[in-house]
């Protein structure tokens, strides 16, 4: 009971921040930064592995470049992150476009759902806020539930604001098969860390073999719907773009882990394009082939 009444004034306390200016929440960003990659060096050797790792061709000086990139960026995705608690409806218009909404409408208008591969990338947060202006379809959104059960309601209450439907990855499997006679736009993390006991495969990705979730292609096998990768892109400091990319129109005629590898392959494109943009703090690689096969 402590622990609950102690988590609902943090998310009491995060609404009242999420008040504030943005101009504000950037002061305490720039601050933040120092305090995480300067003073508590947070998860700084996390990170220096992980970027060691995934591009050795590199030098230091480069991937430190990275790393200081990587961690005022994250400073600025907190507080963003926090402000998409309260932001109105025409904001989130205004600092997420969608440059092709056409490509939505146009698998809907021929009778086909879609699955959307999303990565840990930018503000992919407000992103799923800006679904709501798409389309009048079932919107929805595949979260990973937290530890702390009242910090992932408050959350989900927040991502579904504007109407998506929010539903947990263990039960995605029988919604969807439930909304198969509804044309409905869903949205997966590619790059998921699964569960030790449901990891059954792993690809080169960044140049490590990688543990992967398996779901988006068993998903669009099972209801037949296209895929594509939904790309986001910052324009300026709390303004960005994102773009529908089709990866798989016909998932039914691929070959086992042919659609895992495609939005796979293209996260990893995205990534070596702009890396401050991922999330490096991330313990990503702590499951290993040779575990698993013990």
């Amino acid at each position: 009971m402590i622990k609950k009444g102690l988590s609902r004034l943090g998310t009491f306390f995060l609404y009242l921040v999420s008040l504030l200016p943005f101009w504000f929440l950037y002061l305490v960003s720039d601050l933040l930064f120092v305090i995480l990659y300067y003073l508590t060096r947070y998860r700084r050797k996390v990170v220096k592995e992980n970027l060691t790792n995934s591009f050795p061709e590199k030098s230091e000086e480069e991937r430190n470049q990275i790393e200081r990139k990587y961690y005022k960026y994250m400073a600025d995705l907190m507080v963003e992150t926090i402000k998409s608690v309260s932001m109105s409806a025409k904001s989130v218009r205004r600092r997420m476009i969608c440059t092709n909404p056409e490509l939505m409408e146009h698998y809907f208008s021929q009778g086909k759902s879609i699955m959307a591969a999303a990565g840990h990338y930018a503000n992919w947060e407000m992103a799923c806020l800006s679904f709501g202006f798409l389309t009048n379809n079932r919107r929805v959104i595949v979260y990973k539930p937290q530890s702390n059960v009242v910090f992932t309601d408050f959350f989900n209450r927040t991502r579904s604001r504007f109407g998506a439907t929010m539903i947990s990855m263990r039960q995605t499997l029988r919604k969807m098969i439930e909304y198969k006679n509804e044309l409905t736009f869903t949205v997966l993390a590619s790059d998921q860390t699964p569960a030790r006991e449901d990891a059954k495969y792993f690809t080169d990705f960044l140049n490590q073999q990688t543990a992967v979730f398996l779901g988006i292609e068993k998903l669009t096998k099972v209801v037949d719907c296209v895929v594509i990768f939904y790309r986001i892109d910052l324009v300026k400091r709390g303004h960005y773009t994102y773009t529908f990319v089709p990866l798989v129109e016909d998932p039914k005629n691929t070959k086992p882990y042919e659609i895992t590898e495609i939005h796979v392959k293209y996260l990893e494109t995205l990534i070596r394009e702009k890396p401050e943009y991922w999330l490096w703090s991330h313990r990503r690689w702590k499951i290993k082939p040779e575990d698993v096969k013990k």
